[in-house]
């Protein structure tokens, strides 16, 4: 399975590198998005308090991440399943998915962290912590939307659908992802957010987890 898991995210980072519209799409969003926001809430005039800076990356990361894993599944065509169904074991397919949407999600987190503090500043004064929530919170939205793009893929590739059955699932990380790094902006100790960062852990590895466990029963539907 390892083998099978290595080749098939191989096979997405080659896929993504020589469609590279997808990607670039996906960063103009995420560039644009931090300049509509300077434009438009007074960050110019200092008007950006900390609290609704870190309120402003999350909402926005979240609907980067929806836009790139989106096409997990429902992008590709319905061939492309079938011949999946016949060479690799769908529990190897699903993680390998979940470790390239991680991967792209983290860096795309990054990204936005980027543009955010060179455009609106960078309050945040435990940019470990901050780091570290970052990674956790971006791999764990990862997984849940990479299982949600399965679903609707087999529901004949319902964005609505999707953007439906997301919101409860990334809910809670979301909401511990805002938390945590409130901790971080504000600079206070890590002993008081170790709670929530294990919280958070435990959600990404449930998630990751059931994902595992259902999709072989999706998969053959």
């Amino acid at each position: 399975m390892g083998k099978e898991i290595l080749v098939l995210v191989a096979k997405e980072l080659k896929s993504e590198w020589r469609l590279k519209y997808a990607l670039n799409g996906i960063i103009l969003y995420v560039v644009s998005a931090v300049f509509v926001t300077y434009l438009s809430v007074g960050a110019q005039q200092g008007n950006l308090n900390p609290p609704t800076w870190n309120a402003l990356y999350w909402v926005i990361m979240l609907f980067s991440a929806l836009s790139a894993v989106a096409k997990s599944f429902m992008g590709e065509p319905k061939g492309l399943h079938y011949y999946y169904y016949m060479t690799v074991a769908p529990g190897a397919l699903i993680l390998a998915k979940m470790a390239y949407n991680a991967l792209l999600t983290v860096l795309l987190a990054l990204l936005g962290y980027t543009v955010f503090g060179l455009i609106l500043g960078n309050p945040v004064q435990d940019q470990g912590l901050f780091l570290l929530n970052l990674f956790l919170g971006a791999s764990g939205l990862a997984f849940a939307l990479t299982m949600v793009s399965a679903i609707a893929a087999k529901a004949g590739s319902n964005a609505t659908l999707m953007a439906i059955l997301s919101f409860p699932v990334v809910l809670p990380i979301l909401l511990m992802c805002i938390r945590v790094s409130k901790h971080a902006v504000d600079g206070l100790d890590f002993s008081v957010s170790v709670d929530k960062l294990l919280t958070l852990m435990a959600l990404n590895a449930i998630v990751a987890a059931t994902a595992y466990i259902l999709f072989p029963y999706l998969w053959r539907s």
